[in-house]
């Protein structure tokens, strides 16, 4: 599949070109050929709200994965998700996912939802709305032709956010999506640490941060079993926003 004249899905060719040298072929790109974007690059005022937690009447949580990295650890991620017949929500990178086509199948037949992470991980408060379009649309694009869904759902890389990017997401036709409880599991790399920020103060419509590293992995099924017992149901983002 071609995206603005670049092979995505050979990863061969993909690897040789850095990523910002694309990117800043892409943003020429809408710029210059705006027609190939669904929206205006005029941004206005929006009422779009940015989603901290789902429905708190109900019993639902979600613990949302973001995947720029930990590919190593997605195989065993997966098969606990199975073992205890939860499904979630996966915010998929696109520089990832044009590497890593197999395991995003993968993923997806799993049951998993899958969400827009945007393209190369940038900070979408300080790009340019166009930016943010082409980082949001190509990663869609990218999503769409690998398993065949359209993603409505976007998580801003590193939670960045104004009413910008809110703008950007809503006329792409998503909705921006951050979390109430963030487990910090990239940057404090202790099991019983993120155990405990997934679960200590959980209650309904919570959304939980997580990544896959090595000590996510094996705090998950304890995670889990915690949340089931205290009455709670992990699932997916759309379910626990009560969209679905």
């Amino acid at each position: 599949m071609k995206i603005f004249g670049f092979n995505l899905n050979n990863e061969r060719h993909f690897v040789n070109i850095t990523c910002n040298v694309i990117l800043s072929l892409l943003i020429f790109a809408v710029l210059g050929v705006s027609v190939l974007l669904p929206i205006s690059a005029t941004v206005y005022q929006t009422n779009a709200p940015a989603y901290y937690y789902g429905d708190k009447n109900s019993s639902n949580v979600s613990l949302m994965i973001n995947v720029y990295w930990g590919t190593e650890y997605l195989d065993e991620m997966l098969q606990i998700f199975e073992d205890n017949d939860v499904t979630t929500t996966f915010f998929i990178g696109g520089c990832w996912a044009g590497k890593n086509n197999e395991y995003l199948k993968k993923i997806y037949e799993k049951g998993h939802e899958i969400g827009n992470h945007g393209y190369f991980h940038k900070d979408h408060a300080k790009i340019s709305a166009d930016a943010g379009k082409s980082e949001i649309y190509m990663t869609e694009e990218l999503i769409k032709g690998i398993i065949g869904v359209k993603t409505t759902l976007f998580a801003p890389p590193s939670g960045s956010l104004n009413e910008k990017v809110l703008n950007v997401a809503e006329n792409l036709g998503y909705k921006t999506i951050m979390w109430s409880l963030d487990t910090i599991d990239w940057r404090d790399k202790d099991k019983n640490l993120i155990f405990k920020r997934a679960t200590e103060k959980t209650a309904g419509g919570d959304l939980i941060l997580m990544h896959p590293t090595e000590c996510t992995v094996k705090a998950l099924d304890k995670i889990i079993k915690d949340l089931k017992s205290k009455g709670l149901t992990p699932t997916t983002v759309s379910k626990t926003l009560g969209i679905q």
